[in-house]
């Protein structure tokens, strides 16, 4: 399946030379596949190093920084000495802290070939801001709208979208990009599941995909997560979708356990974070610039990692949903998350954050674009005012907004409307 990231790698392996590619993000969304598609199109051959397996060479990076003796070290443990015109893969780079930063620099010394660094990790690694100008990031999430269309052959549709803005969208191929969008809303954008559902186009085996995806995931949290955190970091897991659908406008650790203390489990919900299995977004105190000296680092809201993930996680199946009010399922937060992974995947958006007045207005997402401040509402019906962005204007007297929606692209007063299929394009 063709990831956005491979244009991203291609430019690398042009430009690249002496640096190392690091790609980075959420757990099972196909990194150590993808990097392995671009290695078989690009190079020689590859020579793949889990570190999860080699376990004493993990060790010895982890101390060592001289790259001719990681280089002895690594053709010991590989039993491989020629490594010209291939490509080097180091996986599940998050458990050697010194990965980035020692391999960034055996990277300068070996030179015949190149080495990408993989890591299942929602944050900064370690080193990885110290070492950058030897390293090239890229991040890989689950799939986008738009990818999920190309896996299906759907790229004329999506050069429709693209040129909405300029060009009007037929009738007849609306109706098949919105039948597709309502696909994708049931099927999320792992991997796994998307190859499913066009290999058997069956939605009850999609769902059976996601609920073992899910199954492994737990067992990913009880195997890795320490001691320490376990307990907590299970309990803030699970209650993930009750945290999305209540009333209150910000994670609380109340749904967690009734006599939870935020300083109890601050520790469990970061590494919760890191793990890649969920998505964190911090509430803005006011809305001027610039954001991140706004952000309120004691109040967010944590998403799932996929919404197709989240739909099976809140136990409603496929075949429970209501195919007249798909993008209406759980009253909305669905969309909701849908709408957080594809403006994330955006290169024209900036850090998402979110908004709460001292009343009960609450703007879904506000970024930084164009030198200003740009509040987003989320909306699955159409014609819809967006009541709080309008708060949010008055207060902060900003020109522009978004709104997504299912009505068309278009702008008036300092509102661009985006339809939800199209937020990736904008």
């Amino acid at each position: 399946m063709f990831r956005n990231i491979m244009n991203e790698l291609a430019a690398w392996y042009e430009t690249g030379k002496n640096k190392i590619a690091l790609v980075k993000g959420g757990k099972s969304v196909g990194k150590t596949w993808t990097v392995i598609d671009f290695a078989t199109g690009f190079f020689d051959d590859y020579i793949l190093v889990d570190l999860a397996e080699y376990t004493d060479f993990t060790g010895y990076i982890s101390k060592e920084r001289k790259p001719e003796k990681i280089h002895a070290k690594l053709t010991t443990a590989l039993d491989k000495y020629d490594f010209e015109g291939k490509l080097l893969i180091f996986d599940n780079a998050q458990l050697c802290p010194m990965a980035v930063k020692n391999l960034s620099e055996y990277a300068r010394f070996k030179t015949e070939c190149r080495i990408c660094v993989v890591a299942t990790v929602n944050g900064i690694l370690p080193g990885e801001e110290e070492c950058a100008d030897r390293i090239c990031v890229y991040e890989l999430m689950p799939m986008t709208f738009d990818e999920f269309l190309k896996v299906g052959k759907g790229r004329k549709l999506c050069k429709y979208i693209e040129n909405q803005k300029v060009s009007h969208m037929p009738e007849e191929v609306r109706d098949s990009i919105e039948t597709m969008l309502e696909v994708f809303f049931l099927t999320g954008g792992m991997p796994e599941a998307v190859s499913e559902y066009y290999k058997s186009e069956n939605l009850a085996n999609v769902d059976a995909v996601l609920k073992k995806i899910l199954e492994r995931f737990a067992q990913y949290l009880i195997e890795t997560t320490p001691k320490k955190y376990q307990e907590k970091v299970m309990a803030i897991w699970s209650s993930i979708p009750v945290q999305l659908t209540k009333e209150n406008k910000k994670f609380m650790y109340g749904y967690v356990n009734p006599k939870a203390r935020a300083r109890e489990y601050e520790d469990s919900v970061r590494y919760l974070v890191k793990t890649g299995v969920v998505r964190q977004v911090y509430r803005i105190k006011n809305g001027v610039l610039p954001l991140i000296k706004q952000k309120d680092d004691k109040s967010f809201e944590i998403y799932h990692l996929d919404h197709g993930l989240l739909r099976v996680m809140a136990g409603i199946m496929s075949d429970q949903i209501d195919t007249e009010h798909v993008l209406d399922t759980m009253d909305g937060m669905l969309a909701e998350q849908y709408a957080l992974a594809e403006l994330h995947a955006n290169p024209n958006v900036g850090e998402l954050y979110f908004w709460i007045s001292s009343a009960t207005a609450k703007v879904d997402f506000v970024y930084e674009g164009n030198g200003e401040v740009i509040p987003v509402d989320v909306q699955t019906s159409p014609h819809t005012k967006a009541q709080s962005v309008k708060v949010f204007r008055q207060r902060y007297e900003n020109q522009s907004s978004v709104r997504i929606s299912t009505d068309d692209m278009y702008v008036k007063s300092g509102l661009l409307n985006i339809p939800l299929y199209g937020i990736w394009s904008f």
